[in-house]
């Protein structure tokens, strides 16, 4: 066991200590099993305060669960779900999205990892006709896979193409608190003000142990939706244990704390790293991750120091990724370690 931080993922990251308070807490007597509890129902009011009156919020245990219920919840097999290329639901999710909804994922090329209509516009084709699998859900990353942050107008845009095409717009949020904190608005204006029908809202990376949420923003779908969650086995037992979880992530604007604290150690990082010479970032930072062209002699022994992954190998392009408990001598221990391969190249 190591108790070193490095900067492979913020999923490595321990449990945040509010949130290991909170399970504690709940840890007491006996409670009704399956979210029939008072701890699932002041998560419940947690996310209406945060996403509108009409949201509903259900407990799952990871990211992809979320995100395949999430798109179950809005498809039919024959359906065809638009995503930015390098979208976590088609590249690390081992084929499930595909697999458990039988739809087929229509990966898009982006510049900054943030779709717009006219990319989604150019994707849509054979509408109306039976030989073809047919556009049925836009799913966009917030944060996105390099670290960009889509703004609310962004969102608004393509949710108003949405409906003129009749077709939803779903949202893996796994950093949502990440671009929210880093937008500084709620988390609704970047959610259900602007049109999201259905958002896998993360907590494992902002400091829950396996805790995430599928959020129905939209009140005309999901009516189903407990059946689809029992039968993708997303249905937890003692409830109460995840439920108090995304409860207190929510209360008191602990999301923003840890989130806002996790995008300014990137920022950090970011800006140290492209002053060191040979260094460049590959992307705006601004969420929670920093990615950057390096000299690729460099990586084994900086990997040592301190853990990260080798995003882009021909493009040489490694990612740093920050959480709730980076700290500042983390950072510019790094950075140092920059340095001193440039000053030995």
């Amino acid at each position: 066991m190591t108790t070193t931080r490095h900067f492979a993922s913020d999923n490595n990251a321990p449990i945040h200590p509010a949130i290991l308070a909170a399970i504690t807490a709940a840890n007491s007597g006996h409670a009704r099993a399956y979210g029939d509890d008072p701890w699932t129902a002041a998560m419940d009011a947690q996310f209406r305060e945060h996403f509108g009156a009409a949201a509903r919020a259900w407990c799952v245990f990871g990211g992809t669960g979320a995100n395949v219920l999430g798109l179950q919840a809005l498809t039919q097999p024959h359906h065809t779900v638009l995503c930015a290329e390098g979208a976590h639901i088609d590249v690390d999710e081992c084929g499930a999205p595909e697999r458990y909804t039988g739809c087929k994922l229509i990966p898009i090329p982006t510049p900054d990892g943030k779709l717009t209509p006219d990319l989604v516009d150019a994707r849509i084709h054979h509408v109306g006709d039976q030989h073809h699998v047919q556009p049925r859900v836009i799913s966009i990353t917030q944060a996105t896979e390099i670290g960009t942050v889509y703004e609310p107008h962004e969102i608004r845009a393509l949710s108003e193409f949405a409906r003129k095409r009749s077709l939803y717009l779903h949202m893996d949020g796994a950093r949502i608190a990440n671009a929210a904190a880093s937008l500084y608005v709620p988390l609704r204006a970047i959610t259900t003000d602007v049109g999201v029908d259905v958002l896998s809202f993360g907590g494992t990376k902002n400091g829950l142990m396996g805790a995430e949420a599928v959020v129905i923003l939209n009140p005309e779908i999901g009516a189903d939706f407990q059946f689809l969650r029992k039968q993708a086995m997303q249905l937890a037992s003692k409830m109460r244990f995840v439920a108090c979880q995304l409860a207190r992530v929510l209360e008191r604007d602990l999301w923003r704390e840890t989130a806002a604290h996790a995008n300014a150690m990137a920022r950090r990082l970011g800006e140290g790293a492209a002053s060191v010479p040979g260094v460049k970032l590959a992307y705006p930072v601004q969420a929670n991750g920093v990615f950057a062209h390096l000299p690729s002699p460099w990586i084994p022994a900086l990997q040592e120091r301190s853990f990260f992954y080798v995003w882009d190998e021909p493009r040489s392009v490694v990612r740093w990724m920050c959480s709730f408990d980076t700290t500042p001598e983390d950072v510019d221990g790094l950075i140092a370690a920059l340095r001193e391969a440039a000053r030995g190249n």
